[in-house]
């Protein structure tokens, strides 16, 4: 475990600097979109579909969330781990939780805030 940590650090670090790139472009890109004059229906549905960040972090953490949840369950379901695909499928379940939640929440997000 203590081999992993270094390994996992590294991959943190590297996501948040993506995140970071991925912010800092999508300022810029509707900063430029807003200096370059009035907008049409087009331009404004595109500017608000890049100011989506939110919901996609809230995706994120809740995928992640129910994906360690799932993990944490594991360890209290007796199996053997050689032949059993038992916890393929508890992870498998987990996940698709966390994608159902994020669907309800979008559902809802939507519902309360329309285009």
């Amino acid at each position: 475990m203590k081999q992993l940590m270094p390994f996992i650090v590294v991959i943190i670090f590297f996501i948040l600097i993506a995140i970071f790139i991925l912010a800092l472009y999508n300022y810029r890109l509707k900063k430029r979109i807003i200096d370059a004059g009035p907008l049409d229906e087009i331009g404004l549905n595109f500017l608000q579909q890049l100011s989506g960040f939110g919901t996609e972090a809230m995706k994120w953490a809740i995928i992640l969330a129910t994906t360690g949840l799932g993990l944490i369950v594991m360890q209290f379901i007796p199996y053997s781990a050689e032949d059993s695909p038992l916890p393929y499928g508890v992870e498998m379940l987990f996940v698709a939780a966390g994608f159902f939640l994020y669907y309800l929440f979008i559902r809802n997000h939507r519902d309360k805030h329309p285009l």
